[in-house]
């Protein structure tokens, strides 16, 4: 029965962290579509990585072969994919060295081979909904280097490489806040930017004399062409189910086998608990 009890003790302090963590601040993730099982939208997002992904970033634990899983045959991968190898059976690769990558960069483009799992969160959004939400959310800053900035991750070095599939938007974005002067003393203001289509902005500060509210960061992104948005959109949720099955392409099957592992463990459960009490009942 104790050892029962810590065990008991430490799930429930191992959930009690995990919520925590889930909790946590930062940009509000959207949920992306679930299409990991849907073939034609991982040979999609397939075909997208290997366009627009790998002038930069590689997927090194990942073979060209292993591609046939989504559907694709050999030729097909030969033909259409393969760019940076000369055999189906050999690693996603780039030419761009390490050194190259952190001289013109300042850092090297990370593996994407398990950027799934490495963003995703224990009871919390996962790490399709970061890349889905992270590519959706570029916008023209002319104040940063690359001309670009991330609403998920703010002055990122990586510029907007699906730029000519998003299409032009524009940037609304209220940030309201405690700000503290130089004498000591705070008070509320309210930070309103507007980003136009070049990514020329306008910013207003202003000081909330009687604010009794909580903190504000509320963004906006209107794209120019509605229609156009629905289609960049529908692309990246490929790429970002890509990169999630890509990071664990048994998961299907893991997910199958956990059921009957704890099935199985139920059912052992059972059995040890009427053995344990059939072991113990003429002990006093």
């Amino acid at each position: 029965m104790i050892m029962i009890k810590k065990l008991i003790g430490t799930i429930a302090l191992s959930l009690t962290c995990a919520v925590s963590f889930a909790a946590g601040g930062g940009y509000k993730l959207d949920r992306a579509p679930d299409r990991i099982t849907d073939m034609a939208s991982l040979q999609n997002g397939a075909k997208l990585f290997v366009n627009y992904c790998m002038g930069c970033h590689s997927a090194n634990s990942m073979r060209y072969n292993k591609l046939t899983e989504i559907g694709l045959t050999e030729d097909q991968i030969k033909k259409n994919l393969l760019f940076t190898a000369d055999k189906v059976g050999e690693l996603m690769h780039i030419a761009m060295t390490p050194e190259d990558a952190k001289k013109w960069f300042g850092a090297a483009p990370p593996d994407l081979s398990v950027i799934a799992r490495a963003k995703s969160a224990t009871m919390g959004p996962s790490g399709v909904d970061y890349v889905y939400t992270f590519l959706r959310t570029f916008y023209r800053d002319t104040s940063k280097v690359t001309g670009w900035n991330n609403l998920v991750f703010p002055s990122v070095g990586m510029p907007n490489v699906l730029w000519q599939l998003q299409g032009p938007r524009t940037l609304e974005h209220v940030i309201v806040h405690e700000a503290e002067h130089a004498d000591g003393s705070k008070s509320w203001e309210r930070s309103a930017a507007n980003y136009d289509a070049q990514g020329f902005s306008v910013i207003k500060t202003e000081e909330l004399a009687d604010y009794e509210g909580s903190p504000v960061d509320k963004a906006i992104l209107t794209p120019v062409d509605a229609t156009n948005a629905a289609a960049f959109d529908n692309n990246v949720a490929d790429i970002s189910n890509f990169l999630g099955w890509m990071a664990e392409p048994m998961q299907l099957q893991r997910k199958q086998l956990g059921v009957w592992v704890l099935l199985f463990l139920a059912f052992f459960l059972l059995v040890a608990w009427r053995l344990n009490a059939v072991f113990w009942k003429d002990v006093k």
